[in-house]
């Protein structure tokens, strides 16, 4: 874990003066500053977040067998749609482009009739990255379209993300004597930022408490993710007819909760690739995110249109999925440093105790009214 030491930056005096002119200002307003602010947000500004010289490396950076996995499961759920002329992915949260690279590579060479129909959407709201993936992906501009969400239709096709729910901005709450309250972040007597306990910002965190079951203990923080029905609600809106697929981190209310390990929440911040313990210290240099609460997911999505078709942890979805015949066939042709490479990254996705083991793979369908479509796992 490092100390990331408060200095002054833009994004942090602008956040000074907003406290100094409003109060105090909740956590989640805090979070969308630091994350998402135009200028100087983490995932807005120019510098390296992806890989090792960045804060944290994803599936899709470690091995091409990740993405090349997804698309064979693509081309699966493509045939359950059966075989549409016209087929859309939309990769939301696209990052550098390592995903849409490794998976239109895979459509194009073993899958050319479902790559012909593909009409691959990129949605992904920083400048830097997207201008990394228009790069990276040139060869495919014939099937590619950097858009978002909101202004697509998609019928058929896929909803595709992978890490992206877990850095939308949270509420940050707590139970003080059996009432549920909320953190706020405020100016200390030397202008750092400082935690505040008050009371919560809008009714609408006791109504998620409410609906979703959760009993609080005594004390016990806890991360509120509103900003997941929202996202949800507009991709059930965009997607008349296909899939939607989730990658994430996240556990099911009862272990989320109830677990004294996680008596202070899961909030936590990464700044290359170990843990920040003052996560106030400096807005815009680090990642933050939280876990999701996967039950809360399912029942809004449930209500949405959204039917579960199968909840996997990520290794188990992969090996399941083929990652192993892809792993021989990617091989076969390859020097010994490159298969080594390709065995090793496939090792780290399947073991255990690996990283994949940390995240789950939801896949959920969406069928228009009036089609007897029944879809499954490819």
């Amino acid at each position: 874990m490092i100390e990331v030491v408060p200095y002054t930056t833009v994004l942090a005096e602008q956040l000074r003066e907003r406290i100094r002119r409003e109060g105090p200002i909740t956590f989640r307003e805090w979070m969308r500053a630091a994350l998402y602010d135009e200028a100087e947000g983490y995932y807005r500004r120019p510098h390296r977040i992806w890989g090792r010289e960045g804060d944290y490396r994803t599936s899709p950076e470690r091995s091409v067998l990740f993405a090349a996995t997804f698309a064979r499961y693509f081309a699966g759920l493509y045939q359950q749609l059966g075989n549409p002329r016209s087929f859309s992915i939309v990769e939301v949260g696209g990052g550098a482009g390592y995903f849409a690279f490794g998976a239109l590579q895979t459509l194009e060479k073993n899958y050319p009739r479902v790559f012909a129909a593909t009409r691959y959407v990129f949605d992904e709201i920083s400048d830097p990255a997207q201008a990394t993936a228009r790069e990276q992906l040139a060869p495919f501009a014939d099937h590619l379209k950097f858009a978002n969400l909101d202004d697509v239709e998609i019928d058929p096709g896929i909803v595709f993300s992978n890490e992206l729910l877990d850095a939308f901005p949270v509420h940050r709450v707590t139970l003080i004597d059996g009432t549920l309250c909320e953190y706020y972040v405020k100016l200390g007597v030397q202008e750092n930022f400082e935690w505040m306990i008050g009371p919560t910002s809008t009714d609408e965190l006791a109504e998620y408490v409410d609906r979703h079951g959760i009993r609080l203990r005594e004390g016990q923080v806890a991360e509120i993710n509103l900003e997941t029905e929202l996202w949800l609600a507009n991709v059930a809106a965009k997607l008349r007819r296909g899939y939607l697929i989730t990658v994430d981190y996240g556990a099911e209310a009862a272990e989320l909760y109830s677990s004294t390990e996680r008596q202070q929440g899961t909030l936590r911040g990464f700044h290359q690739h170990a843990f920040v313990e003052n996560l106030l210290a400096a807005p815009g240099d680090s990642d933050l995110t939280s876990t999701i609460n996967w039950t809360a997911f399912r029942s809004v999505a449930e209500r949405l249109g959204l039917e579960t078709v199968s909840f996997a942890r990520q290794d188990k979805f992969l090996l399941a999925a083929g990652l192993l015949d892809l792993l021989e066939l990617q091989s076969a042709n390859v020097n010994e440093s490159d298969k080594m490479h390709l065995s090793t990254a496939a090792r780290e996705m399947i073991l255990p105790n690996g990283m994949a083991a940390s995240f789950q793979v939801l896949v959920q369908k969406k069928v228009s009214e009036g089609s007897s479509l029944e879809a499954s796992a490819a």
